[in-house]
């Protein structure tokens, strides 16, 4: 029998995706908005596509700001740049590893 993939919508493209290939960005009770590597912290979760391109889409439109509802700085949307690059790169490096 097959494992079933575990399928997650980015918030920006409003495309499904296994979720290995998207980003969770959290936001806890308190209000602080992060990256979640893990996929797992506690928190209200947006999904965003291994995609400079939407990264950039989001902070031009304000989505994740709005999906979120908060006030993400530019050095956010500048260290999620950083980290999606980063991870598609690795991506594209270990495509057999998948």
């Amino acid at each position: 029998m097959q494992k079933k993939i575990a399928l997650r919508k980015s918030v920006v493209s409003n495309q499904q995706f296994p979720k290995k290939e998207l980003v969770r960005i959290a936001k806890t009770k308190d209000g602080v908005v992060s990256i979640d590597p893990t996929g797992k912290a506690a928190g209200r979760g947006a999904y965003i596509g291994l995609d400079p391109e939407e990264v950039l889409l989001s902070k031009k439109k304000k989505i994740l700001d709005r999906v979120l509802n908060a006030e993400l700085t530019d050095e956010f949307y500048q260290e999620l740049y950083d980290y999606v690059e980063h991870k598609k790169a690795r991506q594209e490096l270990f495509k057999d590893d998948l």
